[in-house]
């Protein structure tokens, strides 16, 4: 990982000097993490590709901006992070989807398809920054640090997003309980 940190910051400042290969370089290391991240916050696949193109095109035309070249990654979650966000909230009223109470819960001896599932609609019943906490910490694999840059807010309400969304999940996923004949 140091040494993809290194790389990352040679990228960035030959970039920063107009070598396009550089960005290229760094657009195919981390356009399908990009890609993903933003497909798990709007998911909506026409949409995601769209941002994910923004984002890149965002990244460069404010390269110059990024103050230190060992954050590209935080710096570059965090445009996605806005970009997302700013789709959702122009469309908030026609992206609100209603979860159906009874969705099942999974249970022992699922098949890898039906676990995907399960958690991808436990995922969809957690609150937008919950699932983004998750997101970036489980699936993306940052740091408490690295997520509160990204997120714009203090480490200890990282957190506190993730913990209340990993209790959610896993209340969510726990296989159901026999009820006792009565």
């Amino acid at each position: 990982m140091i040494f993809r940190e290194i790389e990352d910051r040679d990228l960035v400042a030959k970039a920063r000097q107009g070598n396009v290969d550089a960005y290229n370089q760094l657009v195919s290391r981390w356009e399908k993490r990009v890609y993903n991240y933003i497909l798990k916050l709007v998911r909506h696949r026409e949409d995601s590709l769209d941002l994910a193109q923004d984002v890149f095109l965002k990244a460069y035309q404010n390269l110059r901006k990024l103050d230190d070249d060992a954050r590209f990654a935080p710096w570059l979650f965090r445009i996605a992070h806005n970009e997302s966000f700013s789709l959702l909230r122009r469309n908030r009223p026609d992206s609100e989807e209603l979860t159906e109470p009874g969705s099942p819960h999974p249970g022992r001896g699922m098949l890898p398809v039906e676990t995907s599932l399960a958690v991808a609609a436990a995922l969809d019943r957690l609150t937008s920054e919950q699932r983004e906490a998750v997101v970036l910490k489980i699936y993306e694999g940052f740091k408490f640090e690295e997520m509160s840059e990204i997120l714009g807010c203090p480490v200890s309400t990282v957190k506190s997003r993730l913990y209340t969304a990993l209790d959610l999940l896993k209340e969510s996923l726990a296989p159901v309980a026999e009820k006792p004949a009565g």
